[in-house]
């Protein structure tokens, strides 16, 4: 589903957008990258890949995945996105996803960002529970996730495919009535 009105970034040089068709070589340029790859279930070969990607977010279903794309104010370059997948309009309640280019890292943006488009989820599209799975191994993921509020709920074994594998994640949770941070 796009997003019309995403909310502020809170974040001095950092905008939150809509994620456009224009994004493509930029997203594809750092989700190849062997330190990005090594950390996520993304199995892209080429720009293409991402396309579905596109035509999905471009829904008008209340079901269809929303995903913003974090910019980099001063060079106007993509930084990174984040969004939601597995919306379930009945339980009210979806998945958090995002990622960073490398040259974003360690600036606490993920955490901050986390933080901020989960309350907005809550607020805007009244989800009462917003989950996070990250790949087993994946440390920086499940920080950003703890220092964002989520509870660790546990580990799914063999939960997702990590090109051609079972992946074992674990799985974090936020609900609209845990304490503000």
């Amino acid at each position: 589903m796009r997003i019309e009105s995403p909310p502020p970034s809170g974040i001095p040089g950092i905008g939150l957008r809509p994620i456009e068709r224009s994004d493509r070589q930029a997203w594809f340029d750092y989700l190849r990258l062997p330190e990005v790859h090594e950390h996520t279930s993304w199995n892209v070969h080429q720009p293409e890949d991402l396309d579905p990607l596109f035509e999905i977010h471009e829904s008008v279903s209340p079901t269809s995945p929303r995903r913003l794309a974090i910019v980099d104010l001063e060079s106007g370059r993509l930084a990174g996105t984040i969004g939601f997948h597995t919306v379930s309009d009945l339980n009210r309640a979806a998945e958090i996803a995002y990622d960073l280019a490398p040259p974003y890292w360690g600036r606490r943006l993920a955490t901050q960002l986390c933080r901020r488009v989960t309350d907005w989820s809550f607020e805007t599209y009244g989800f009462v529970r917003v989950q996070a799975t990250v790949l087993v191994g994946n440390e920086r993921s499940a920080r950003v996730l703890q220092n964002s509020g989520f509870a660790h709920e546990g580990l799914l074994r063999a939960f997702r495919m990590v090109r051609g594998r079972p992946g074992d994640f674990n799985v974090y949770s936020r609900l609209a009535t845990d304490p503000a941070l």
